[in-house]
């Protein structure tokens, strides 16, 4: 079975459209390693990100928002750790 990521965002901050995109790009990036990702409307400024029932992103915690590649990375690190991100793993020259 295939892991599902689960995007708690606040309603109250509006932060629907930040977490349908965040949604739709784990999905192009995992589209074979994904069961799917589900939105979950919440409160008090979350922006969370699970996987397997597993922390992978805490705004609360981290005290801002995930680059998408530091996102991507660090789901990658939870559900394909031998999966290669391409341009996403380049590091600065």
């Amino acid at each position: 079975m295939k892991p599902i990521v689960t995007i708690t965002y606040c309603t109250q901050c509006r932060w629907l459209l930040r977490a349908g995109w965040t949604a739709q790009e784990l999905l192009v990036t995992f589209e074979e390693e994904l069961g799917g990702v589900t939105l979950i409307p919440g409160s008090s400024g979350i922006f969370e990100v699970r996987a397997a029932d597993q922390i992978i992103w805490s705004r609360k915690d981290e005290g801002r928002f995930p680059e998408l590649k530091e996102l991507k990375q660090r789901l990658r690190d939870q559900i394909a750790p031998d999966r290669a991100l391409g341009h996403s793993e380049r590091q600065p020259e």
